[in-house]
């Protein structure tokens, strides 16, 4: 679990597949600030990456970079995640922990485009297009992390097909310390939806529940073979 409050900007510095076809994903190394992996970060470890929750593989000896290993599955399911460049980076929530931003899975829900990327005042005004399928969770003051970044959305037009587009604001310091100052029309983004939202909306009208009794009999242990 994470709070979206990224505390570093890293750079996957390195992309090897893990195999030869399209069914296997990418090792990722990732290189990061000295110091950011000194408070006892181990192999085995949960560390978002551009939003994605990934396991620490490895870690390099001078703790300086570390190594994940992204799933096809994954890959299919975000953005960034496939080439080398500056990420965001957030550490798992401790128990005890403040909760700056909000609950957040690590599980990207899909990919957004950025359509404008402007300065009002002292802030910039970020708005990105979001898929059907995540329209109908953003909402008014709602909460979604982009990239990892937790983030309020600050309105939400939708469109004739079910899409929709969000706007929300980016103080400079939020811009400084994460890879959203690289943003532009057309760059894709992870998106992440409210937590709360997806329970609400499978308890409202989702689908029927699974492992009903008429549908799925419990197994005992006298019925294995």
């Amino acid at each position: 679990m994470f709070t979206g409050i990224v505390s570093a900007v890293g750079r996957i510095v390195a992309v090897e597949p893990l195999g030869a076809s399209p069914a296997f994903g990418n090792a990722l190394t990732v290189a990061v600030s000295p110091g950011w992996l000194d408070d006892s970060t181990a192999i085995g470890d949960s560390i978002a990456i551009a939003g994605a929750c990934m396991t620490v593989v490895a870690i390099a000896a001078a703790r300086d970079r570390f190594r994940v290993e992204v799933s096809a599955a994954s890959l299919a399911a975000t953005s960034g995640l496939d080439c080398t460049g500056d990420v965001n980076l957030e550490k798992a929530l401790r128990a005890g922990d403040r909760l700056d931003g909000h609950l957040v899975g690590g599980h990207v829900d899909g990919v957004g485009t950025v359509t404008r990327f402007e300065r009002v005042g002292e802030s910039w005004l970020l708005a990105v297009a979001a898929p059907k399928a995540l329209a109908r969770f953003l909402a008014f003051k709602g909460s979604v992390a982009v990239d990892g970044v937790s983030l309020t959305v600050n309105d939400v037009a939708d469109a004739a097909d079910g899409a929709c587009e969000f706007n929300v604001n980016l103080i400079p310091h939020t811009v400084a310390h994460t890879t959203l100052r690289h943003s532009a029309p057309g760059r894709n983004v992870n998106l992440e939806v409210d937590l709360i939202a997806r329970y609400v909306e499978r308890m409202l009208g989702g689908e029927r529940p699974r492992g009903r009794a008429d549908e799925n009999p419990v197994t005992t242990i006298e019925d294995l073979p």
